[in-house]
């Protein structure tokens, strides 16, 4: 990095919105795509362009760090990549594959010119052209973007150790093309909902922040600011029944998004507040297992709405 993108002066390799000068301007660009910010979250954001190192998100489901990667590209002005991990995925499905049917093709129309020249063939089947880029290679060949690897506590030993790798070196080798390496780094966020330790030796490659569940006053802003149609009163009585939910000793406590989701239902419904029976009544559209469900209908969802003043 120069001096210059180091001081806020230049723009993104690549292109883009001009370098961020500090914490304080990665939150304001942050919390004016809607995504609110704490100040140690501003700052691992910071670090992570300045330092050019991935930023690790743990934390429950629904709490915000898939949306932290969405929102950092928006403030950057830059397209967002994402790798979807999952049990079983290998680099070939996260890096490269080859597009077989079009090299079959080209095989068949070569032979029927009357192409008999093997390593010609051999080098225009094996050419850029028919290689098809996954995320993790778009992501080192697109300057600038952001690179979301969502989910990574769902991938296995093998797959973290090859991505440890990758983002130390930023580089690939395809043994038919040989080495590519990204120009200037993808600005990378992981996300783990911690359903199994990731390797500390991934961890310490990155800059990591715990996302705990907000409390009442800042998740009541995140609604408001995600849902702005929706009545205040119907806003600060889901807020506050979450909170409460979350304080019930249940298999899932509901995240951030499914208090969204649930103040967004109640909205759809024509509802300007909610009560206990209809509190009931959608309560699916925050708790996803049938314990929670019955947990939550043996409460007093009448008493707790009454602490915030129904």
């Amino acid at each position: 990095m120069s001096t210059d993108e180091a001081s806020g002066g230049s723009r993104l390799p690549g292109g883009g919105a001009a370098w961020p000068t500090g914490p304080g301007d990665v939150r304001e660009r942050l919390e004016k795509t809607g995504y609110l910010v704490d100040d140690g979250l501003a700052v691992a954001c910071f670090l992570a362009l300045k330092l050019r190192r991935p930023i690790f998100c743990e934390g429950d489901a629904g709490v915000g760090k898939t949306s932290l990667a969405s929102a950092f590209a928006a403030a950057l002005d830059a397209p967002l990549i994402r790798l979807q991990c999952y049990e079983g995925i290998d680099a070939s499905q996260a890096l490269y594959d080859w597009d077989f049917p079009r090299q079959l093709l080209h095989l068949r129309a070569a032979e029927a010119a009357g192409v008999t020249d093997a390593d010609r063939l051999e080098g225009e089947l094996y050419g850029r052209r028919f290689l098809i880029a996954r995320p993790l290679l778009r992501a080192l060949e697109t300057q600038p973007c952001v690179l979301l690897i969502d989910e990574i506590d769902r991938a296995d030993d093998e797959f973290e150790a090859f991505l440890l790798e990758l983002l130390s070196e930023y580089t690939v080798t395809v043994p038919e093309l040989g080495t590519l390496r990204a120009e200037s780094p993808p600005v990378v966020v992981l996300t783990s909902n911690r359903t199994r330790e990731v390797h500390d030796a991934l961890k310490r490659r990155c800059l990591y922040h715990w996302f705990d569940h907000p409390g009442f006053a800042r998740e009541l802003a995140i609604v408001r600011g995600r849902l702005p149609g929706v009545t205040a009163r119907l806003a600060e009585q889901v807020t506050g029944l979450v909170q409460a939910l979350r304080a019930a000793d249940l298999v899932k406590p509901p995240g951030v998004a499914e208090t969204i989701d649930w103040a967004e239902a109640l909205d759809a419904l024509g509802a300007t507040e909610v009560d206990a029976e209809l509190a009931v009544a959608t309560l699916g559209s925050v708790l996803k297992y049938r314990e929670d469900l019955e947990r939550a209908r043996g409460l007093d969802l009448a008493a707790l709405l009454a602490v915030r003043g129904a």
